[in-house]
């Protein structure tokens, strides 16, 4: 991964940018030294296709994707759509990370971990090391630091 081979990603969507959907990029714009193209784009909906129109958009958009994030908020919202978007992925051989949902113990619906290949929590670190193990099989060097002040 570098500026030049930017890792490709699908973020699950249903032609809205939410709090979840805008909160990714949060993660994924602060951590440092990390490429990424989004191929995820809320504000194509097709006008006035339907249901097969709006699929075809998806994937369109999920075709040249290496990963997707798929986000729990979205299954609430739009179950059909969202399940259709991470069989889709997987129909088409791309690994699936879901979030858990933000801030809460809720459990996650059997129906979109069994489309997943990881499940991660809100956390920069975790989401970063997941999206570079899961599309490229690059696994994380990091070492955690604890300073210890001795008195």
């Amino acid at each position: 991964m570098s500026q030049n081979n930017p890792i490709r990603l699908f973020i699950t969507h249903a032609w809205d940018t939410t709090d979840e959907y805008l909160r990714i990029f949060e993660y994924l714009e602060s951590s440092r030294n990390f490429f990424y193209k989004n191929f995820s784009e809320p504000d194509k909906a097709p006008p006035g296709g339907g249901k097969e129109a709006d699929r075809e958009e998806l994937r369109r958009q999920i075709a040249p994707a290496e990963c997707v994030i798929a986000l729990p908020g979205l299954y609430r919202q739009q179950s059909e759509l969202m399940l259709f978007e991470m069989t889709f992925a997987k129909a088409s051989d791309k690994p699936v990370i879901l979030m858990r949902p933000f801030g809460a113990n809720a459990v996650l619906p059997n129906a979109i971990t069994s489309l997943s290949d990881q499940i991660v929590d809100w956390d920069g670190r975790a989401l970063i090391d997941a999206v570079k193990a899961q599309a490229r099989h690059e696994e994380s060097n990091r070492w955690d630091t604890i300073e210890f002040k001795l008195d």
